[in-house]
């Protein structure tokens, strides 16, 4: 038999929702606690983290989103994926950890006391150094700048990065990862970041990259930085970014057809 939930306690606290929508579609409800077989594991949940991941759930947009969430309303009401806790118990195929054992990682329905797992799935020991909150940011962020930088990029010492959103959630795991990899590091943020960004590693800091989301040049920095034979890491959609890159081509284009595209762009963003 494989170990049960708390004897103690059959229901826990859970944010769900039901359906697409703003925040008021979350609920915090008594839901039943999730069992393991032999071969998962059950964590109680120490602290969980929101990511843009989240955003997108809870809203069901992009409409792309729904594709895989579920087309009229979600197929799972559980809410979150980053998690870092304590292993509360394990089936006995599970040789990896035990009760007690401090882990992090991500797991869909993180937003509850307790979520479950198994050994082979993002599950990993949390480094002693680290408390429950700072390692529970680490999972969807970190894994995405080291997929994007090591496994795509093939990064390699020595070459020139340059890391488009340096002060977001993947953005400053990028810089540092990078930075790791003995990369020369250029970063792209906001004014008011530019020395965050220095303080986790970035060599340089383009001072049009700088201010290109409010309004200036940012895709021309990076067309020039193909060009000078960088590689470009770009942490996301920014709304600023296409606004600003449809200005320039709106301009001179007509009254009639700037008017309709900021129509179009004021209702997507």
């Amino acid at each position: 038999m494989a170990a049960s939930a708390p004897a103690h306690q059959t229901t826990m606290k859970a944010i769900v929702r039901e359906r697409y929508g703003p925040p008021d579609v979350l609920e915090l409800r008594d839901v039943e606690i999730p069992t393991i077989d032999d071969d998962s594991i059950l964590v109680r949940v120490r602290a969980a983290a929101v990511n843009a991941y989240d955003w997108h759930m809870m809203r069901g947009r992009p409409s792309l989103v729904r594709v895989v969430a579920g087309l009229r309303k979600p197929k799972s009401s559980a809410m979150g994926i980053d998690v870092a806790g304590q292993v509360e118990a394990v089936g006995k195929n599970v040789t990896q950890f035990r009760p007690g054992d401090e882990v992090f990682g991500s797991r869909s329905g993180s937003l509850a006391e307790y979520v479950r797992g198994t050994s082979q799935s993002f599950l990993v020991p949390k480094p002693a150094r680290l408390t429950f909150e700072q390692a529970a940011a680490v999972p969807m962020a970190g894994t995405t700048a080291l997929q994007g930088l090591r496994d795509k990029g093939q990064i390699k010492p020595g070459q020139k990065v340059l890391i488009n959103g340096a002060s977001g959630g993947v953005g400053t795991f990028a810089v540092q990862i990078a930075k790791a990899f003995g990369a020369h590091v250029t970063a792209v943020c906001s004014t008011r970041n530019v020395e965050q960004a220095r303080s986790l590693g970035a060599d340089e800091m383009s001072r049009r990259a700088a201010r290109c989301h409010l309004g200036g040049g940012c895709w021309s920095q990076m067309e020039s930085s193909w060009a000078s034979g960088q590689r470009t890491l770009d942490m996301g959609w920014r709304r600023s970014s296409l606004v600003s890159s449809r200005r320039r081509w709106c301009h001179g284009s007509g009254s009639r057809k700037c008017r309709s595209f900021w129509r179009r762009t004021a209702k997507r963003i």
